[in-house]
């Protein structure tokens, strides 16, 4: 196996490692994060019922605008801050953090300051 495809298994196997312990519940939706090399997305989801309650990525056109790139801290916390209103707009103030087999460690780390600093609470 090559190395690339070594990391992307590893990645899958800490991916549905957490996944097998965080479930979105309607009162307690799933906060998941998905990052490239060149941006950041997040989306809050009840599982339950198969819904994407809100979401936000670099890619917005509001975010575009704002932010010089969209694969730094910068952005994940701009994107953060959004995906919280955004998820307030909508009556969520818990969510369960899924961080996606990534480590809780810069642009995933930044992005949950973020949307804690919104008012989300996890």
């Amino acid at each position: 196996m090559d190395k690339l495809k070594a990391k992307q298994a590893a990645l899958a196997r800490r991916h549905r490692r957490v996944r097998g312990k965080v479930n979105g519940m309607p009162e307690r939706p799933r906060l998941c994060v998905n990052r490239t090399n060149a941006h950041i997305y997040a989306q809050v989801i009840d599982d339950k019922n198969g819904l994407t309650v809100a979401s936000a990525s670099s890619l917005d056109s509001e975010m575009k605008a704002a932010l010089k790139s969209g694969s730094n801290i910068e952005a994940a916390k701009a994107v953060g801050e959004a995906l919280g209103r955004r998820a307030l707009e909508a009556g969520i103030t818990e969510v369960v953090f899924d961080r996606g087999g990534r480590l809780y460690h810069g642009r995933v780390k930044a992005l949950a300051d973020g949307a804690r600093s919104a008012g989300l609470k996890f």
